[in-house]
Order: structure tokens, then C-alpha cells, then sequence
């Protein structure tokens, strides 16, 4: 069961995960093709990842690399960070947006040699308010397939998932709570907190 979750949580991390922000509503450009071939290219990437036999710290990169890509990181990272955001300098917010994605890449791509052979794939996706969900299988040796759902949307100017969860569970939040922990940890101190971001992981 530990390992099951283990390689359930580590996934999450690596697509990133991954509290569901609230978008104001109204129509988007976005629409529902779009979101789901979004999902699509996330996925193609992982999944040449995950069999390209490369070395760890070269999966950490490209793990990186898909974060930036396809991932609303300064949504994320914001959320991450939670209620210390509002009063972080614009330097210091972008600072952590940086030092967080490398982190977040670091921290899961440890445990991904559980995931070599195995393989997400795109199902459906459907507008959800002014965002879109977009639902995919991952498939997993000696596990039973299971759901990983993304939340795309256009919020940033760009197409990009900003959220997503496993089996219904909210994989962000769970982030929000551990970065919140460290900064506690650090007197509520952003400068330290990114400084050992800048290692851990």
C-alpha cells in the first residue's frame, strides 16, 4: 500500500501538479480540442521519458523542461506558497517560481525508475466552468490502471494545466501544505525558505 501511493504521489509531482484555483468565469478562446491536445503533447513527452533509458539528473531536466512548457508555473508556485504570496516582493515571487520548478522536478524525479515501462494515456476532456478538465489513465507495472486528471486552462495567455489529481485527490494541495510546513520551519522567512529550495528536493 506505502509503495502504491508512493509511485502514485511521485507521479503527481513529476506532471506537477499538481488546490484547484478558481478562474473567473466567462467565455475563453480556449476550448475543448485545444485543452485536450494540450494533455496530448504532456503526455507523448512523459511517456518518451519514461523509456528513454536516460540517467536520473537528465530526467530531472526534462521533467523541468515539460513543468515550463505545459504547466502554469507561477500559478502553481503561488498557490504553493500560499497565504506568504501576498506579501512576497515581486522579486521574491519570481525567484520561488523558478527555484520551486526545479524542486518540484528534483523532488519526484527520485523515485521515477518505478515508473520506466509504464505509460499514461489521453481519454476525454469537457469544459468545467471557465476551465477544462482533461482526463487520462496512467498505467503503471504491477498496478491496476488509475485516473490522473488535468485542469487546463487560458487564464495566463497560454494554453497550460494549472492543477491535477489522482483518483480525486487533490495532489497541489498537498504541496501547499509541505511548502508551508518549510516556511514555518524558516519563521516565515521567503529568502531562506528559497534559499534551501534551491538544494532540496
Amino acid at each position: 500500500m506505502h509503495n502504491d501511493m508512493t509511485r502514485r504521489t511521485a507521479l503527481a509531482g513529476l506532471l506537477a501538479v499538481p488546490t484547484a484555483m478558481a478562474f473567473p468565469s466567462g467565455a475563453l478562446a480556449l476550448n475543448t480540442a485545444q485543452a485536450k491536445s494540450l494533455i496530448d503533447s504532456v503526455v507523448t513527452e512523459i511517456n518518451a521519458i519514461i523509456n528513454s533509458g536516460k540517467s536520473e539528473t537528465q530526467m530531472y531536466a526534462a521533467f523541468e523542461k515539460i513543468f515550463a512548457r505545459y504547466a502554469d508555473v507561477p500559478i502553481i508556485a503561488r498557490s504553493a506558497l500560499g497565504v506568504a504570496a501576498r506579501s512576497a516582493s515581486a522579486a521574491q515571487m519570481n525567484t520561488f517560481t523558478t527555484v520551486f520548478r526545479g524542486y518540484i522536478s528534483r523532488k519526484y524525479g527520485k523515485r521515477f525508475r518505478e515508473f520506466i515501462g509504464g505509460r499514461l494515456e489521453v481519454n476525454d476532456a469537457r469544459q468545467v466552468k471557465s476551465f477544462y478538465e482533461v482526463k487520462t489513465t496512467a498505467f503503471l507495472k504491477g498496478e491496476s490502471p488509475f485516473e490522473v486528471v488535468f485542469l487546463v486552462s487560458d487564464k495566463s495567455g497560454k494554453n497550460l494545466f494549472f492543477n491535477l489529481f489522482i483518483e480525486g485527490v487533490n495532489m497541489l494541495a498537498s504541496e501547499r501544505t509541505e511548502i508551508g510546513a518549510m516556511l514555518d520551519r524558516r519563521g516565515g522567512n521567503i529568502d531562506k525558505l528559497i534559499a534551501d529550495l534551491k538544494t532540496a528536493g
